[in-house]
C-alpha cells in the first residue's frame, strides 16, 4: 500500500522572526542574519557570531525550546485546519535544551538535590531535579509538544544530529504512505546556546569574520543559527475527505550513510548521493529530470561543500550544472536539529512563491564546486519540484523530494 504524501501546515521561526514573511525577508532576500550574540560571553571565543533571535526570555531560559516548538506546532495545525484531539503522530528531531541545566551544574543555585562530591574545593551535586531537566531530555520534549497541542497519537524524538528533524520527516512519510497513520507533526528545534558554541569553535569549524560563503572558494567556516519548525504531514486522502488544502506534496525520501569519517564527510559525496538516488526513485525519476532546484546542505565549510558538488553530479551526471543548488544556511546560519525542517519549509515556500532563495556571500569561484549556486540574489523561477539535502556527522545523508500540486 503506498499513499500520497501531503504538506497542509507549517509554522517556522528564525532569526527573522515568525513565518514566511520573515524567511521572505531574510532568505529569499539574501540578508544573512549574523550579528554578534549577547546570549552568553563570547570573550573566550575566536569569534562572537551568530544568526541568534535578539535576546529575550525565550531565547535564553531551559523552557524556551519548548516554547518554541509549541508555538510553531500550533501555527502548523492550525494552517491545516487541525486541532487539539486531532489524532497524529508527533515526531521531533531534537537535541535537548542542556543549557540551564548545564549552568546551574555549573554555578549551584539551589535547583539540584545538594548532594555530590567535592571538585577544587566545591560541592558538586550528584543530579539534577525539578523541571529543569525535562527540557534536556530529547523524549520527554516530544512527549511535553505532544501534550500541549493536545494530540492523540505516537511520539519519537530523533537525535541523530543535524539530519534529526528530516530523519522526522521521512519517518513520517513512511507511515503515512504505509497506511499506518494518516497524520504526522513533524518538528525541530536548535537555539544558539554556549555549550555547542564552544565546541564547534574549539573545532575551528565557525566562521571568524560574520559572514558563512557556502561554495565559494573563499569560504572559511559555518555559524550556528536559531531555528524551530514543524509542519503538518497527511495522507491526500484524509486531506480531501476533511476538505483541507495541500500545500505541497512529498513525493521522494531517502535516507543513506557512508560511514566514512566522526566529522568528515565522504569526500565523494557517497552517502549524499544515495540518498538522493532513494528520494529520485521513489519519486518516478531516477535521473533527476524533473528537478528545478536543490536546497542543499551547503554549510561553507572546506569538506563539505565540494563533497556535497561531488555527490550532487554523482546523483544527476551531467544534468547536475543545468540545475539551480542554494545554501539557506548563508543567511539562516547551521541550524543542527532543526536544519531539515526549516529547510523544508523555505523549500516548500520557493515552490509556492517561484522565487529561488540565494547563496548569499558567494565571492570567488572554487573550481572544486562548479554548480549553479543562486549567488548573492533571488531568483525568479517556476519551479515545480525541488530536492532538499542535509548531511550530519558519523555519515548521515537525507534527501527528501517536494512537487508542486
Amino acid at each position: 500500500m503506498s499513499r500520497e504524501v501531503t504538506v497542509t501546515g507549517y509554522g517556522v521561526r528564525s532569526a527573522f522572526g515568525e513565518g514566511a514573511e520573515a524567511l521572505r525577508r531574510g532568505v529569499f532576500a539574501g540578508v544573512p542574519g549574523f550579528r554578534p550574540t549577547t546570549r552568553f560571553d563570547t570573550g573566550p571565543y575566536r569569534t562572537a557570531f551568530a544568526a541568534a533571535a535578539p535576546d529575550g526570555a525565550d531565547a535564553v531560559e531551559g523552557w524556551a525550546l519548548r516554547h518554541a516548538l509549541h508555538r510553531c506546532g500550533g501555527d502548523a495545525l492550525s494552517m491545516a485546519g487541525l486541532g487539539a484531539g486531532a489524532e497524529a503522530a508527533v515526531l521531533l528531531g531534537v537535541a535537548g535544551d542542556h543549557r540551564s541545566v548545564t549552568r546551574h551544574w555549573r554555578e549551584g543555585d539551589g535547583s539540584y538535590d545538594g548532594r555530590g562530591s567535592v571538585v577544587a574545593g566545591r560541592a558538586v551535586p550528584r543530579a539534577p531535579v525539578g523541571a529543569r531537566l525535562a527540557d534536556a531530555v530529547p523524549a520527554r520534549l516530544a512527549e511535553l509538544l505532544a501534550e500541549g497541542l493536545g494530540l492523540v497519537g505516537p511520539r519519537l524524538a530523533f537525535t541523530n544530529a543535524c539530519v534529526a528533524s528530516a530523519a522526522a520527516i521521512i519517518h513520517g512519510c513512511r507511515l503515512i504512505s504505509s497506511g499506518r497513520i494518516d497524520v504526522a507533526v513533524c518538528a525541530g528545534g536548535y537555539l544558539v546556546e554556549e555549550e555547542t558554541f564552544g565546541k564547534f569553535d574549539s573545532g575551528r569549524a565557525l566562521s571568524r569574520d560574520g559572514m558563512v560563503r557556502p561554495f565559494s572558494a573563499d569560504r572559511s567556516g559555518l555559524l550556528l543559527g536559531d531555528g524551530v519548525a514543524a509542519v503538518v504531514l497527511e495522507s491526500a486522502e484524509h486531506a480531501r475527505r476533511r476538505g483541507a488544502r495541500p500545500l505541497v506534496s512529498v513525493v521522494g525520501w531517502g535516507a543513506a550513510t557512508d560511514a566514512h569519517h566522526i566529522a568528515q564527510p565522504h569526500p565523494e559525496g557517497a552517502g549524499l548521493a544515495r540518498a538522493a538516488r532513494q528520494a529520485l526513485r521513489l519519486a518516478g525519476d531516477p535521473d533527476g529530470a524533473s528537478l528545478d532546484y536543490v536546497n542543499a546542505h551547503g554549510t561553507g565549510t572546506k569538506y563539505n561543500d565540494g563533497a556535497e558538488t561531488r555527490g550532487l553530479r554523482a546523483a544527476f551526471g551531467k544534468r547536475a550544472e543545468s540545475i539551480p543548488v542554494s545554501s539557506t544556511k548563508s543567511t539562516t546560519g547551521h541550524l543542527l536539529e532543526a536544519a531539515g525542517v526549516v529547510e523544508f519549509v523555505i523549500t516548500v515556500l520557493t515552490l509556492l512563491d517561484g522565487v529561488l532563495p540565494p547563496t548569499a556571500g558567494y565571492g570567488t569561484p572554487d573550481p572544486e564546486c562548479d554548480l549553479d549556486y543562486v549567488p548573492n540574489s533571488p531568483r525568479p523561477a517556476d519551479p515545480s519540484r525541488a530536492l532538499t539535502i542535509n548531511a550530519a556527522f558519523g555519515g548521515a545523508n537525507t534527501a527528501l523530494v517536494l512537487e508542486r500540486p
